[in-house]
């Protein structure tokens, strides 16, 4: 039997109104769940799904795993912000 060992995806949450959107950039793939806590065990279970299932080609996880997260500062209008567009 083949070991498991824990293995750290990078998971994006964000709200998009009533909604919380989980996205996995390195499996390409995303889902969504009415709380914070509903969307990471839906990312969890879709994880799982997506690695099992034979006829997905999986990434090389040694050449993708990002190394940093990091934020740019791009001016934008104040409206965008808040919400007034």
């Amino acid at each position: 039997m083949a070991k498991l060992i824990q293995f750290p995806f990078p998971i994006f949450i964000t709200k998009e109104k009533k909604w919380f959107v989980a996205g996995c950039p390195i499996l390409n793939i995303a889902t969504q769940g009415r709380t914070e806590k509903e969307v990471k065990e839906n990312m969890g279970d879709l994880i799982k799904e997506y690695l099992s299932d034979p006829d997905v080609l999986k990434p090389s996880f040694k050449e993708n795993v990002p190394i940093s997260l990091t934020y740019i500062q791009i001016p934008i209008l104040e409206k965008f912000l808040y919400g007034k567009i």
